[in-house]
């Protein structure tokens, strides 16, 4: 047990000193300022058209790095730190949100599968620690049985979310791909800017490796508490 809190600790740790310098970057960046003048707004837009697709609309919300690709209304939600700023962090940001809207017209297969699971993670991610917990009290009280069962089912919830992690992984990683890609092609940035852009990208993805990582070590942990009572 000390190893795994050991780990967790340090997974911990890790993730927040990738968020920490994840923030740091880009508020660096937010100080190199586009020789184009394009806001963040008119990045996404401009790569929306260039891929052909017009069903999708860019629009501002709140809060910060709140950016993210609604599938279900088709719209690139922006912060108010990127929809209308002028500078390389928000080109790198618009960009990767535009990436995932791009994914979706030409139906990449992980963004597909990542959707799918989104109803059912969405509901148990929060409940499977309590329901493994619950289980393994009551698998204590009763002579495991009943309880046993309910465990499981919890893992089974709490595997479905590690799962989930993980495709994620690949489908934010072609994201950031998809956005340097068009930002070099379409000259839409500087050698200074685009440099910027991919290091912010880079430390982004790196938060989503971080959490995976988190979410297979309390996968683990949990399974040896439930299988490890068996004998």
């Amino acid at each position: 047990m000390m190893t795994y809190y050991i780990l967790i600790g340090g997974i911990a740790l890790i993730s927040w000193l990738v968020s920490s310098r994840l923030k740091s970057k880009f508020k660096h960046y937010s100080k190199v300022h586009l020789r184009n003048g394009m806001s963040g707004a008119e990045i996404a837009q401009k790569m929306l058209d260039d891929h052909g697709i017009r069903d999708v609309k860019v629009i501002s919300t709140p809060g910060m790095l709140t950016d993210h690709y609604n599938p279900k209304n088709k719209t690139v939600n922006l912060s108010e730190g990127v929809y209308s700023q002028r500078n390389a962090s928000a080109a790198a940001v618009a960009a990767h949100e535009v990436g995932h809207a791009v994914q979706h017209a030409q139906a990449y297969e992980w963004l597909t599968m990542r959707s799918k699971l989104v109803p059912v993670v969405s509901v148990t991610s929060g409940m499977s620690t309590w329901i493994v917990f619950g289980g393994l009290m009551l698998g204590a009280a009763a002579g495991v049985g009943f309880g046993f069962y309910i465990a499981v089912a919890g893992l089974v919830m709490m595997g479905l979310a590690t799962v989930f992690s993980f495709i994620t992984l690949p489908v934010e990683y072609d994201a950031s791909n998809r956005a340097l890609a068009w930002l070099k092609q379409k000259h839409v940035v500087s050698q200074e800017e685009y440099a910027g852009a991919e290091d912010a990208l880079k430390w982004a993805a790196r938060t989503y490796l971080v959490a995976a990582l988190g979410a297979l070590a309390s996968l683990v942990y949990w399974a040896f508490q439930v299988f490890g009572g068996r004998d």
